[in-house]
C-alpha cells in the first residue's frame, strides 16, 4: 500500500466519522437543549463546519480522482470511478440542499428559532444521513478498486 492509499483512506474516513458524529451524536445532543441553546450551539457548529467541510471534500474528490488516474491501467478502474461518481452526488446534495439550510441557520438570531425552524433542521438531519450513506458506499467502492 502506497502513501496515496494511505492518505485518501485516511482523509475520507475521517471525513465520513466526522460526518456520522454530526448526525449520530452532535445532533442528537444539541436538540435536548432549550431553544436559545439550539440556536446557538447549531450556529456555532454550522459556522465551524461550513468552512472546514468545503475544503476536506474538495480535497477527498481531489485524492479519489489521483487513485483513480494512478490506477487506470488496472481491471478495478470501472469501481474507483463509481467511487468517484458518489463522493460528487453527495458534494451535488450538500450544495443543493444542505449548504443553503445551513447557511439560513447559521444567519439566525435565538429569536429567530422556532419550531418551524427546528422542522427545517430535522429536514437537514434527514438529508445529512442519506449524504453520510452516500459517502460510505463511495468509501466501500474505492476500497474495493484497490482490492482492499
Amino acid at each position: 500500500m502506497n502513501i496515496l492509499n494511505v492518505a485518501t483512506i485516511l482523509c475520507i474516513g475521517l471525513l465520513i466519522g466526522g460526518e456520522l458524529a454530526v448526525s449520530a451524536f452532535i445532533n442528537p445532543v444539541v436538540w435536548k437543549l432549550d431553544l436559545a441553546a439550539q440556536a446557538r450551539a447549531s450556529q456555532l457548529f454550522g459556522r465551524r463546519l461550513g468552512r472546514a467541510m468545503p475544503v476536506w471534500y474538495i480535497a477527498s474528490l481531489l485524492l479519489l480522482v489521483s487513485e483513480t488516474i494512478t490506477h487506470r491501467h488496472e481491471s478495478h478502474i470501472g469501481l474507483l470511478g463509481v467511487a468517484i461518481a458518489f463522493w460528487g452526488a453527495a458534494i451535488a446534495l450538500s450544495l443543493l440542499s444542505l449548504v443553503p439550510i445551513n447557511n439560513r441557520m447559521v444567519r439566525l438570531d435565538a429569536d429567530g428559532w422556532t419550531e418551524s425552524t427546528q422542522r427545517e433542521l430535522r429536514m437537514w438531519d434527514g438529508l445529512h444521513r442519506v449524504r453520510v450513506a452516500v459517502l460510505a458506499v463511495s468509501m466501500i467502492f474505492f476500497l474495493a478498486g484497490l482490492g482492499i
